[in-house]
């Protein structure tokens, strides 16, 4: 396919009208993301480590498969942008990704099964790994060309908050599907497990297929990938475009930016429940409210983000960011003096400001991560930026942990003081982004992959 083809092909898919029904639909595929991720990554293992008195750690270990494996997210997308599968460029490969994902579930089921009162049974154990490994290689493969599909699916105004929205229905999904799961089984049952992964497969799956059916026109006999530049049969090379996208110095800041914001938004993740024991000796019931606090603050602050700055172009989203990452840090900072001078009526109002700023910082985030990706390598740059976030998730979390084990277990300082300095380093870390993200020419960086921008929006932005 010629070049002016290409272009041709890519004007007339950022034309094609993006509706409310539209994106509503794209969003649907996150009911089944939420359904498959509560069941693995928090009743599968809670049944493993607290029913069946498995250790936490070769659990931990299969649940991190996703994260060990996250490079193939960025060959996904690589594929996406230049060998269509069967006659699409993303379809195809979400598709395949969720169906291992379908298919990995009875796998778990059967797992629990085997272990279910002979915890060394190998059989069983290969089962788990088996269906943690089917599950993370479907996320991976699917989730970048799935971004990359909602991406190409909005005029380049509202790819932003075309990638916002389905990650927020995502939250309110996990928020939803939560509680509902919680209610379904409150005690482990292996036909109420078995009745959950039937519904998974039969519900969760639907809506993968239903969210992306249609969304993009099948390909014609001959025609290469619709961002391609370089003849169909000699894409570009997956190094050479990989090289070609670190060798921007701006791409190379903001994947740094990506690591050490979620990297700092996620070191409490794994010590935010023993904090409220073992500083304030608070009971389960309080504790296990704390991650619902922050998250529905989150929800709200993305809802209202999405309302407020809706029709603000993408490039104009960093100072968005910046705001959020900074009152995230307040937060921390505020949970810190918490800790530190043994004030529990203030936890829940530091939740309460992480979560709001964690809203804000995720609607612009989002959006930049739109921005700072070009049409033709864009499934290329959303699985780098979903590798920066997935693998700086697992590593932020463990080391909240760790410096936990560390100050508390080996310093021996109190444990007011020791979580004190773990939040504080985490807003020091926060505060850190965002130096890293001033330092970022998102409005050149746009200008030279193709996005149009005005002088006026350009100068607005440089202001922000």
């Amino acid at each position: 396919m010629s070049m002016a083809s290409s272009t041709d092909t890519l004007t007339n898919q950022s034309e094609r009208p993006f509706t409310f029904w539209r994106m509503l639909r794209l969003s649907s595929f996150q009911i089944g993301s939420a359904m498959g991720d509560i069941l693995v990554t928090s009743i599968w293992n809670r049944v493993m480590i607290t029913n069946f008195g498995i250790p936490a750690t070769p659990v931990g270990l299969l649940i991190a498969l996703r994260y060990l494996l996250s490079p193939l997210g960025l060959w996904a997308g690589y594929l996406s942008d230049t060998r269509p599968l069967w006659g699409f460029r993303r379809s195809s490969y979400i598709w395949l990704g969720r169906s291992m994902m379908v298919l990995s579930l009875p796998l778990l089921g059967l797992s629990l099964m085997r272990l279910d009162g002979a915890t060394s049974d190998v059989p069983g154990w290969l089962l788990a790994f088996l269906s943690s490994l089917l599950y993370g290689l479907g996320t991976l493969i699917s989730g970048s060309p799935f971004l990359a599909l909602v991406r190409d699916s909005a005029p380049p105004q509202k790819q932003g908050l075309a990638i916002s929205s389905v990650e927020t229905i995502l939250i309110i999904f996990f928020a939803i599907v939560g509680i509902g799961f919680s209610l379904w089984m409150q005690e482990y049952s292996q036909p109420i497990f078995w009745e959950m992964v039937v519904t998974t497969m039969l519900v969760g799956g639907f809506f993968w297929f239903f969210a992306i059916a249609g969304a993009e026109k099948r390909l014609k006999k001959g025609e290469g990938g619709a961002t391609a530049v370089s003849p169909p049969h000699h894409p570009p090379a997956f190094l050479a475009v990989l090289r070609k996208i670190w060798q921007d110095p701006r791409t190379r800041l903001f994947f740094f930016f990506l690591t050490l914001a979620t990297m700092a938004a996620w070191a409490q993740d794994a010590i935010l429940e023993p904090f409220g024991a073992e500083v304030f000796d608070l009971p389960l019931s309080r504790t296990t409210r704390f991650n619902s606090y922050w998250q529905a603050a989150t929800v709200v602050t993305l809802l209202a983000g999405s309302a407020v700055w809706r029709k603000r172009p993408p490039e104009r989203q960093a100072a968005i960011a910046k705001w959020g990452l900074g009152v995230m840090a307040l937060g921390l900072l505020v949970l810190g003096g918490t800790a530190f001078a043994h004030q529990v009526h203030l936890i829940e109002v530091a939740l309460l400001i992480f979560g709001a700023g964690f809203g804000v910082y995720t609607f612009g985030g989002l959006s930049l991560m739109a921005v700072m990706a070009s049409d033709k390598e864009a499934g290329a740059y959303l699985g780098l930026w979903s590798i920066a976030i997935l693998v700086s998730k697992g590593l932020g979390t463990f080391l909240g942990g760790a410096a936990r084990d560390l100050l508390l277990l080996g310093f021996d300082l109190p444990a007011g003081v020791s979580y004190a300095v773990i939040f504080a380093l985490e807003a020091l870390g926060l505060l850190g982004a965002i130096f890293i993200l001033s330092r970022i020419d998102v409005v050149g960086f746009a200008r030279d992959v193709g996005r149009v921008i005005s002088r006026t929006e350009a100068q607005i932005a440089l202001a922000d």
